[in-house]
């Protein structure tokens, strides 16, 4: 075998170097902020038509499972026998959260609550799925979660409801932007 023949082992070292841990802060923040981006595009759909903020949220469910699963194939990079196990546990986390959105969806249609109802009501659907898939693919996705359960009560509560939600989108931005900038620096001590 000459010396330049590459090896699997020689691969797997050249990969892992494209997917530093400065490279993919940098991912995942591009993930929450366009996250954030479409929830307040969709906070904004369900304040001016409800019935289509309803089937807003529903696609939205399958764009948090998308993007979930890419940061779960981003993580497991270092180990690829385990995106097989990350990949059934997302599909079945994010299958089950969309069979409760149908459910939602159901009592809206039969039941005594209305589109607007059903949009919050799927707006906390995904606000939990998204936290609870946060313990898994990292905290930057709980945030997510969180900002959308925190909305969804605002949006019941307030009238004028979108520039405040607007700044707590661009304070959870610039918090996880700080933060990262803080522990860089810390780890540099």
């Amino acid at each position: 075998m000459s010396e330049d023949t590459i090896t699997s082992e020689d691969v797997i070292t050249s990969d892992d170097t494209l997917i530093t841990a400065k490279r993919r802060f940098h991912i995942e923040e591009a993930i929450l902020v366009l996250l954030l981006i479409l929830s307040l595009v969709g906070i904004g759909i369900t304040d001016f038509s409800p019935a289509d903020g309803f089937g807003y949220w529903l696609i939205m469910v399958l764009v948090f499972a998308f993007f979930s699963i890419m940061i779960g194939w981003l993580q497991s990079k270092h180990r690829a026998e385990d995106f097989k196990i990350i990949l059934r546990e997302q599909s079945i986390h994010w299958f089950m959260s969309l069979l409760v959105v149908g459910g939602a969806f159901l009592v809206q249609a039969f039941g005594p609550i209305g589109p607007e109802d059903a949009g919050l009501v799927i707006l906390l659907i995904l606000s939990l799925a998204t936290m609870l898939d946060g313990l898994r693919v990292g905290w930057r996705f709980s945030l997510v979660g969180l900002f959308l359960g925190v909305s969804a009560v605002i949006a019941a509560y307030t009238e004028h409801f979108l520039w405040i939600e607007i700044l707590i989108a661009v304070a959870i931005v610039s918090g996880t932007i700080l933060w990262e900038i803080w522990m860089e620096k810390k780890a540099q001590s």
